[in-house]
């Protein structure tokens, strides 16, 4: 009877510190109209959000701050946010339904254009239950005039927006069409398609990648470099692959291969960084690996052995879908699953951070677009990072810890408690629960939540062991047992 008993006291306790863990966390997020300092929607032009920091920092969101991220119930949209110098939110849209992409118009100062997807009333979609529009819009963060640059409706909504799109010139953009696996250069003036490349022809459907149709190559990335290649994300196919517009895919300059999830697994929005910077070098989010890692090509012109020169995590980092290098060195990141947008310096220090929720893409203003203005990293010998080079004067200053980011390396591979915990819950199990579950859900109020049901099952498997066949279980709180 004291055994039992003793059972029933350490099950009461650890449902109700379970309790207690998630109840917090869903009074921090005030059941989604939570406030920045809790990871929720960023509320209320020119309120402070973020430490100051040099140039405007804009962030699209992939999630609503009502209840679930994926749902389509009140205040289903995404966020659109620019932060200002000061740390003052400057401009803020919630029009559209899901935000990806955001990159910077040459030439201006306060003007982006962005990939964004509305999903469709069924009588919008011609017979079809559900269907998205998506789109690419340009926005002057300054006046707030919005100009459509092109859209198409596409079936279904999952696995079926897109992603990314990058700009070739005054009139040309290439687009990562997830829906239709391929890339393709649309002329935004005449709406003609000049060119396409569909990964069907190169890669085989049955034994490749994710589900066929329904979620292939996931292609959620396209970057068109400086000599005209346009470098693709297969997430799906765990391949960074790169393209010539006249012979199709480069097979010899590959990063990564299917299931190879050492390398990377499920990536976002790799960023190229040519040899005059250091490179040629790619900066990828290696987002089910709970990562971000640096690739450096053996040989100048890209087609050789790839080495990892650079890792960085924290034990908060969860599913990081963007980084950018900047010009000075430090390292912007984009933390989905975190709900936080920071800015790590060459030792591996988190030196700024905006907390957003479920964030996708992030931006700094006047660095370049995405690593455009960014220096790779080269390693040390030990399989870490040496120290970028730049000063610490330009566009982020000096990290907080006085050091420049020209200085050593960091932040590879943190091995403290936290870190180790964020290990064992890496991958995409974790990363899909946590996509579809509130916003005020870290990773602490999951594990609580994992312990609260174990118990909560464990508790009434012993109750109905201890109590005779067909006989009420007995209230915990009954400690006198009948023989």
């Amino acid at each position: 009877m004291e055994r039992r008993s003793g059972y029933r006291l350490v099950f009461v306790v650890v449902v109700v510190l379970s309790g207690a863990v998630l109840s917090a966390g869903a009074l921090s997020g005030d059941g989604g109209d939570a406030t920045a300092s809790a990871g929720g929607s960023i509320t209320g032009d020119g309120e402070t959000v973020a430490p100051p920091r040099d140039g405007i920092t804009v962030v699209a969101t992939d999630s609503n701050t009502w209840l679930g991220r994926e749902s389509d119930g009140p205040r289903a949209n995404a966020e659109l946010v620019a932060v200002g110098p000061d740390g003052e939110r400057i401009y803020y849209n919630d029009s559209h339904t899901r935000y990806w992409d955001v990159d910077p118009v040459e030439g201006t100062d306060a003007t982006v254009e962005y990939v964004y997807a509305d999903h469709l009333e069924p009588e919008d979609c011609g017979g079809e239950e559900v269907c998205t529009r998506n789109g690419i819009e340009r926005v002057n963060l300054t006046t707030g005039e919005v100009t459509e640059v092109f859209s198409r409706v596409t079936p279904g909504k999952h696995s079926t927006r897109w992603h990314d799109a990058d700009r070739i010139d005054g009139s040309t953009i290439a687009v990562a069409d997830i829906e239709r696996d391929r890339v393709f250069v649309v002329n935004t003036t005449t709406n003609n398609l000049e060119w396409s490349w569909n990964a069907q022809n190169k890669f085989p459907v049955a034994d490749s990648g994710g589900p066929y149709p329904e979620d292939w190559t996931h292609l959620n990335d396209v970057e068109v470099l400086e000599d005209g290649r346009i470098m693709v994300s297969l997430r799906n196919h765990d391949q960074v692959v790169f393209l010539d517009r006249e012979e199709g895919l480069l097979g010899n300059r590959t990063l990564g291969s299917d299931d190879d999830h050492d390398v990377v697994y499920e990536q976002h929005n790799p960023d190229y960084i040519p040899a005059e910077r250091g490179g040629p070098s790619v900066l990828v989010a290696d987002s089910e690996n709970n990562r971000v890692v640096e690739y450096r090509n053996e040989n100048e012109a890209g087609d050789g052995a790839w080495e990892r020169t650079w890792t960085w995590s924290d034990g908060e980092l969860q599913w990081p879908r963007d980084a950018d290098r900047l010009p000075n060195g430090h390292t912007l990141i984009t933390d989905s699953n975190g709900n936080r947008v920071i800015e790590v310096d060459g030792n591996g220090e988190v030196v700024w951070t905006l907390p957003v929720a479920f964030p996708y893409e992030s931006e700094r203003l006047g660095t370049g677009d995405e690593s455009a203005g960014g220096p790779a990293r080269e390693a040390d010998g030990n399989g870490t990072a040496s120290g970028a080079s730049g000063g610490a004067g330009e566009s982020g200053g000096e990290s907080e810890s006085g050091a420049e980011a020209g200085e050593s390396s960091g932040g590879a591979d943190n091995t403290d408690d936290a870190g180790f915990l964020a290990g064992l819950l890496s991958g995409p199990t974790v990363n899909a629960v946590m996509y579809v579950t509130p916003v005020w859900m870290g990773l602490g109020e999951l594990l609580a939540l994992v312990v609260l049901v174990v118990a909560g099952l464990g508790w009434l498997v012993a109750e109905l062991r201890w109590s005779p066949l067909g006989a009420t279980v007995r209230s915990p709180v009954d400690l006198e047992w009948r023989r």
